[in-house]
């Protein structure tokens, strides 16, 4: 499978449950069915869902609008459809979000030995800017806080 055999939508309910199921097949402590539920009603929240051609679910991405800031939430991709893009994908389609949206930039979180997470975050032009330490509940590893800054001249939107 290549980058042309997927594309991107906004999250819907039906994509709950197979988002659901990369969320636990990703993460050691994974949110619940209910969290992502939950996100769809939030209007601060920005969820976008990966599908293959067929329309099987392979990976989501979502972020928050504070103010003028976007935190991404999580991006996960399905085990077995790692490696050929669509993480990248996620990743760009956040960062231009973001832009529509006129935030002055974008932060996360990722575990200290995400290796893999770490590059794929610097290639979009994130850095490092701070560690929240015993971060993570299930192993108390120390989070790296990264950012990425846009155009501070852009005039950002007023979100109440």
């Amino acid at each position: 499978m290549s980058a042309g055999n997927f594309y991107l939508e906004p999250m819907q309910s039906y994509h709950i449950d197979h988002i659901h199921k990369i969320e636990c097949d990703s993460f050691a402590v994974p949110w619940s069915r209910d969290s992502f539920v939950k996100e769809l009603e939030n209007p601060h929240a920005i969820y976008i869902a990966a599908a293959a051609k067929n329309r099987d679910i392979i990976g989501f991405a979502g972020m928050w609008h504070v103010v003028n800031e976007g935190h991404i939430t999580n991006i996960a991709v399905s085990p077995e459809y790692r490696g050929i893009g669509v993480g990248d994908a996620l990743v760009s389609a956040m960062i231009q979000i973001a832009k529509d949206y006129k935030m002055i930039g974008i932060t996360l979180e990722v575990r200290m030995g995400n290796e893999p997470a770490q590059k794929l975050y610097i290639k979009h032009g994130f850095v490092f800017e701070g560690i929240r330490k015993n971060y993570y509940t299930d192993t108390k590893e120390d989070a790296i806080v990264m950012w990425k800054r846009f155009d501070t001249n852009i005039e950002p939107e007023v979100v109440l």
